[in-house]
């Protein structure tokens, strides 16, 4: 009972402090603030990090850990064909977004990427690596979609999954800065075209 309880008070400080960190930086995020939005006392918070920048590498993993689950287990369905499969899962965000009167993305990692990824090397290959694990998990799926014919036999699978995740970030910073929809039509045509099945 104990266990569970510590676990969920430190969710909770990672759930609150990585929402406030989106919002107002790293270094416009003190500790206090993160307590006080979690409601705990700050001794609290030194009971399951050692720093705050212990913290921001917790909350990376607390955050998209999960999120990469999803995502391996939407491109794995076997319900869909590998393509498929992609194309559902970002037509699936696109839709997301688009239900938004004023579409609205408030990304951790990319909010730790700007500030943080050339300050702290830490921060930054835990980025980095998160990253890389997406599109370990893209690699996969597209080396399906090629054995199953669905890409030409020659396709560079590494490179088509670095280009897809790059474009889907600049994607969503288009949309956040134009607050528009548009930017993510483009990309969900672009990629339709761009995994044209063969034949």
């Amino acid at each position: 009972m104990t266990s569970s309880i510590r676990l969920d008070k430190r969710d909770l400080i990672l759930a609150k402090g990585a929402q406030l960190m989106t919002r107002q930086g790293y270094h416009g995020t003190g500790v206090l603030q993160i307590v006080q939005a979690a409601g705990i006392p700050k001794g609290s918070f030194y009971h399951y990090f050692s720093s705050k920048e212990d913290f921001a590498l917790q909350a990376l993993e607390y955050l998209y850990g999960p999120r990469l689950q999803r995502y391996a287990q939407a491109l794995s369905s076997p319900a869909l064909s590998p393509r498929a499969r992609i194309l559902a899962y970002y037509a699936d965000l696109v839709a997301h977004f688009s239900r938004q009167e004023t579409p609205q993305h408030h990304c951790f990692i990319g909010s730790l990427s700007f500030e943080m990824a050339e300050l702290c090397q830490p921060i930054g290959s835990q980025v980095e690596a998160i990253l890389q694990r997406s599109v370990a998990i893209l690699v996969e799926c597209l080396e399906a979609a090629r054995e199953t014919g669905e890409l030409e036999p020659d396709s560079d699978c590494q490179a088509l999954a670095e280009f897809i995740g790059n474009a889907w970030e600049g994607t969503l910073m288009r949309m956040k800065v134009g607050a528009s929809a548009a930017p993510l039509t483009v990309f969900l045509n672009q990629l339709e075209r761009l995994l044209l099945a063969r034949g």
